[in-house]
């Protein structure tokens, strides 16, 4: 399985940090803001139940006068409980419920004016049937006669949520000897707030995150920016471009030393591929001249001695083996100079469809056994070497021979457009191994069922092909074929 890129990585890796702080103080926040709001409203219910209370200090507001928990005074209680439901709301009118009882346990006054959610006056009722009395008032006996007895204060109210049916509510009840009322009040308003805090997290919270990101994405692309110069110069450099070097410059100090070290190692290796080329330009130069002297040496003893003798058959076996070795140290020359990128070719213009045509008469010379099918039209021409390009055919025309099935069939093809010119040549064969594939155009790499004398070749045509093909700026390929064939695709360009 492929990992994501780093830069990826760390932009999503940016997020979800930043994901679980703004979460996190984002539940915070509300659950703060929330408890505040429920402070207030508290604070708010506190001074409503304590305004009520017949002996309160004076507040703010007027406390309610002592005659209210007497009997008859709805009204009275009705406009008291409108009045809360405008104290307890914002800018509309909050549901609000009372209950007022005497010493009793008598109803003076209950809310009736919440149809939809009557079971509120049960609530209320149970509230106040949990909050104890207040203690009682000191005899007056333990005062001094000039001092009057200290007010009752009630209980401090005690202050719940409870839930019924339609709603939620904040109750709050208190008692006193002469009268008992309990209060509540609907968070429906507070609910209504702190949805839309909650939906203003929602929103800003994933925009943040995107924004997060999007910062990360660009952050990263700039800290990494150096590293995708180097791997853009790294690509560059090539067997023809191993005099490069990277430039150090103002490139950022973290990357300074990597540079320098592949640097040191870019100057290794040329130093390295200098010496092998050289040594293999210069062996094979060195064995031109003893191997034509031996070889004409060869060819004039092979003329002197009797025909169809003994030592006739061994000089002709040394002539052979001193051609092919003739042949390698020609092909090991040309790839010296290729590898060096000093090439030459000596350019003019090709007729390719002239060319497959001699190969063709080869083919049917040398391997009349075989079927051979063209498809491709007269005036196929290129620029290039000539010489160089005959080369490449005759090593593609070669392989599709010698490893060729028997009583097998060479397919030709070759198409020009107005930049490039392909020859693809076709054969029937066995397959080749997939592991084989990449190795193919390796130097003296021939497949193990090819490894013995059998069928001629030293491993260093088709590596040579490639480079002469390069060499015109084009490619050789192996192409991806059905079971049972082989095909190899020569693509050159039309004008160097």
């Amino acid at each position: 399985m492929k990992l994501p890129s780093f830069r990826l990585r760390l932009a999503l890796l940016s997020a979800a940090l930043a994901g679980s702080t703004l979460v996190g103080f984002g539940a915070i926040s509300w659950l703060q803001i929330y408890n505040a709001k429920i402070s207030r409203l508290d604070a708010e219910l506190l001074n409503q139940l304590l305004r009520v209370t017949p002996n309160s200090p004076q507040r703010q507001e007027p406390p309610v006068p002592r005659s209210f928990f007497q009997s008859g005074n709805g009204p009275r209680w009705q406009s008291y409980e409108d009045s809360l439901s405008y104290t307890f709301g914002t800018n509309t009118k909050t549901p609000v419920a009372v209950l007022v009882l005497d010493s009793n346990g008598n109803i003076l006054y209950q809310s009736n004016s919440l149809p939809a959610d009557l079971e509120v006056n049960r609530l209320l009722l149970a509230r106040l049937e949990l909050t104890p009395l207040p203690p009682p008032p000191l005899s007056p006996n333990t005062n001094p006669p000039f001092e009057p007895p200290p007010p009752i204060r009630p209980r401090p109210p005690q202050l719940v949520t409870e839930q019924t049916a339609k709603a939620v509510w904040r109750i709050g009840a208190t008692k006193f000897p002469n009268a008992q009322i309990a209060i509540a009040v609907s968070l429906q308003a507070v609910d209504q707030e702190m949805a839309s805090i909650r939906n203003i997290f929602l929103v800003s919270i994933p925009g943040a995150l995107l924004l997060v990101a999007v910062g990360a994405w660009l952050v990263s692309g700039g800290a990494l920016r150096p590293i995708h110069q180097l791997t853009g110069v790294i690509q560059q450099v090539t067997v023809k471009g191993l005099d490069q070097r990277i430039p150090i410059g103002t490139t950022d100090v973290e990357f300074v030393e990597l540079i320098q070290v592949f640097n040191l190692m870019l100057e290794r290796l040329e130093r390295s591929f200098t010496q092998a080329s050289r040594f293999s330009g210069d062996a094979a130069h060195e064995l031109k001249t003893p191997l034509t002297i031996l070889q004409g040496e060869l060819e004039r003893t092979l003329q002197q001695v009797d025909s169809g003798s003994e030592v006739q058959q061994r000089l002709s076996n040394l002539l052979d083996e001193v051609r092919r070795l003739s042949g390698i140290m020609r092909k090991l020359l040309l790839l010296s100079l290729a590898d060096a990128g000093k090439m030459s070719l000596y350019l003019v213009e090709v007729d390719m469809s002239e060319l497959l045509m001699e190969m063709l008469e080869d083919v049917e010379m040398l391997a009349p056994q075989l079927t051979v099918q063209t498809d491709f039209t007269d005036g196929l021409r290129i620029k290039g070497d000539r010489d160089l390009l005959i080369q490449v055919l005759q090593n593609l025309f070669s392989n599709a021979i010698k490893y060729n099935l028997p009583n097998g069939w060479i397919k030709i093809r070759a198409h020009q457009t107005l930049t490039t010119l392909c020859v693809t040549i076709v054969n029937a064969s066995k397959d080749i191994p997939v592991s084989e594939c990449d190795r193919i155009f390796d130097r003296f790499y021939r497949g193990d069922p090819s490894r013995n004398r059998k069928i001629e070749g030293i491993g260093l045509g088709l590596s040579l092909s490639r480079e002469i093909a390069r060499a015109h700026r084009g490619d050789l390929t192996l192409e991806s074929t059905s079971l049972g064939q082989t095909a190899f695709t020569l693509t050159l360009p039309v004008k160097l």
